[in-house]
């Protein structure tokens, strides 16, 4: 059985202290949960102190982006090594706002999964169809060719070091939400389109989450569903009770 991840993105949000004092909150209202995995993805500059405030704890912290590359001159980018030297342990890849705002592409964000199974992060993969695309019933064509971009040349022996996110663009942030139903179907969709990429038995194995308006009022549902394997929570990460009250969902 696949265990679950629930995952902050902070996104453009929390200084150190903001980090500290979130995860000072946080602590005790899931302490004793070890049902999920539970992981924070602070702005870089806050890395250090939510990895300093979750000692002790199993709660993991990663990074919201990186470059495939090891180092060389990409001004204003992070590597692999140099997040792990800090402590991070996971890293998102390929998030729609990167996709949006930032020209990220499907080749980019293959470079970047292969980049951090080369130096031992572990790596949540966004893929997800606009609002006209669902509209124009492109759906699966969209998560067809992200899915195939993003694990080409992957092998199906890494398929523990990272996971997909589903999230739907045009439910992030606006407070629409996919249905459980509709979440569950693009997740068979995105299961066997993995398979195509990494073979039945990895492919089975694939942890697939899921993103977009995940809030404590439909969390149940969500992970109630047998092919969601947890949620990647963007707004409602931000406040300690309302994440906690997610993690336990």
């Amino acid at each position: 059985m696949r265990r679950k991840l629930i995952a902050a993105n902070w996104k453009m949000y929390k200084t150190p202290d903001d980090a500290r004092t979130f995860v000072r909150e946080f602590k005790p209202l899931i302490a004793g949960h070890d049902r999920d995995d539970v992981a924070l993805f602070p702005p870089f500059i806050s890395i250090p102190a939510a990895l300093e405030a979750v000692a002790g704890t199993q709660i993991e912290v990663g990074a919201q982006n990186m470059h495939w590359e090891k180092q060389g001159a990409f001004t204003g980018e992070v590597s692999a090594d140099m997040l792990k030297c800090v402590g991070c342990k996971q890293v998102i890849i390929g998030h729609s706002e990167r996709r949006q705002y930032f020209g990220e592409t499907d080749i980019g964000v293959n470079r970047k999964l292969r980049g951090a199974l080369a130096d031992g992060l572990k790596s949540i993969v966004c893929v997800g169809e606009l609002f006209e695309e669902r509209e124009s019933g492109l759906t699966e064509g969209v998560l067809r060719r992200q899915v195939g971009a993003a694990l080409r040349e992957i092998s199906g022996d890494d398929v523990d070091k990272f996971c997909i996110a589903y999230e739907p663009v045009w439910a992030i942030g606006t407070g629409r939400t996919a249905t459980p139903e509709i979440a569950a179907k693009a997740h068979v969709f995105i299961r066997g389109e993995a398979a195509k990429a990494i073979g039945n038995d990895a492919a089975r194995n694939l942890r697939i989450i899921y993103g977009g308006s995940v809030k404590p009022e439909n969390a149940h549902a969500l992970m109630s569903q047998e092919e969601i394997d947890g949620a990647l929570v963007g707004g409602a990460s931000l406040d300690p009770t309302s994440f906690a009250s997610i993690v336990k969902w």
